[in-house]
């Protein structure tokens, strides 16, 4: 025999109240969530928006995080697998939807090999991330192994949004710090334009050229 369970007015609000109350990255559970922390070397408090994991089990249980720490933006790999030693270097290789696989250079944290992540190149993986609905990652490990992992970015703006105005930075702004516009920042920028948009900056740089003759 069934039994039916009736909820009163005072308890259905309750249960109702209880549900609000949750945290976002409880009711947020299998997408990206906003989250805090503290560092467990400074044991400084930060913020950072954390992906779900891959939805297919053919890839590697890796999640990305895009922080703030110290007034600063990182993005982050994190897995649970073995990338490199604590501090060491590793390449990562990732295609936000059908644009140009980029690879950059990302370090080991201090105090882990499963986690790394770069402020170099932060700025311009989130504005990526921020413009696409995936993003397909390769890890690079110093055993030679390669972690994959296809991340959906559905939901990743507004957590973003969070981290951002942690650092006090603006959807539309650029991190300025004096530094002159490297060659290697050139050739990342240039790989993502389109045949014609490459074209046309290669126009632009041999009239300039041509003007300082």
């Amino acid at each position: 025999m069934k039994h039916r369970i009736f909820f009163g007015k005072s308890t259905s609000r309750i249960i109702l109240a209880l549900l609000i109350a949750l945290p976002i990255n409880v009711l947020a559970a299998g997408g990206w969530s906003y989250q805090q922390d503290r560092d467990r070397l400074t044991n400084q408090s930060y913020s950072y928006a954390r992906s779900p994991l891959p939805s297919s089990a053919q890839y590697e249980l890796i999640r990305l995080e895009v922080a703030c720490k110290e007034n600063k933006l990182q993005f982050v790999v994190d897995s649970n697998s073995l990338i490199a030693s604590q501090g060491r270097s590793f390449d990562v290789e990732y295609q936000v939807d059908k644009k140009p696989p980029v690879t950059i250079s990302m370090k080991t944290f201090a105090d882990s090999k499963r986690r790394g992540y770069t402020e170099e190149h932060a700025r311009e993986i989130i504005d990526d991330i921020l413009s696409g609905q995936s993003i397909f990652i390769r890890v690079n490990t110093m055993i030679k192994q390669v972690l994959t992992a296809a991340i959906t970015l559905e939901g990743a703006g507004q957590p973003i949004q969070q981290v951002f105005a942690d650092c006090g930075i603006g959807l539309s702004d650029k991190i300025e710090d004096g530094a002159a516009y490297s060659w290697a920042e050139f050739e990342q920028d240039f790989k993502k334009l389109s045949s014609a948009q490459q074209q046309e900056v290669l126009g632009k740089i041999r009239k300039i050229m041509l003007e300082m003759r």
